[in-house]
């Protein structure tokens, strides 16, 4: 069996281990092996930063990507909406109001028609 030894921490520090190590260990003793572990092999110090955390890397990314949508969004009014509106004008073809090709064919259609008679006279000549 391995022997102890007791080491002398501050009340405060020492129940903020000892609740560390019920919740991810079965002793105190793994616990402490695991984290000088951790930092040995990682070659890392524990008074080091590692850099920004994940919500503050998650809030940069939102601000940049309403950033790009913003930008888009000005292109979109600025310049893709009225250049496909130019070019749908160039495109756009009024039909040409139904016009007779020839007009002959009016006086002909005309001339069809018998609008006035000639009333005639019945009278008994002998």
């Amino acid at each position: 069996m391995d022997s102890f030894i007791g080491i002398r921490f501050k009340k405060e520090t020492a129940k903020r281990f000892q609740e560390f190590s019920r919740t991810h260990f079965r002793s105190h003793t793994e616990a402490l092996e695991t984290m000088l572990d951790f930092f040995f092999y990682n070659e890392i110090s524990p008074k080091e930063k590692l850099g920004p955390t994940g919500r503050t890397i998650e809030a940069s990314l939102k601000k940049r990507i309403n950033a790009v949508i913003a930008i888009m969004r000005d292109m979109e009014k600025t310049q893709t909406k009225p250049t496909v509106a130019m070019i749908e004008s160039l495109f756009q073809t009024e039909e040409p109001k139904k016009k007779p090709l020839i007009l002959e064919k009016k006086i002909i259609e005309e001339k069809k028609e018998v609008r006035f008679r000639e009333k005639q006279n019945h009278t008994n000549e002998f």
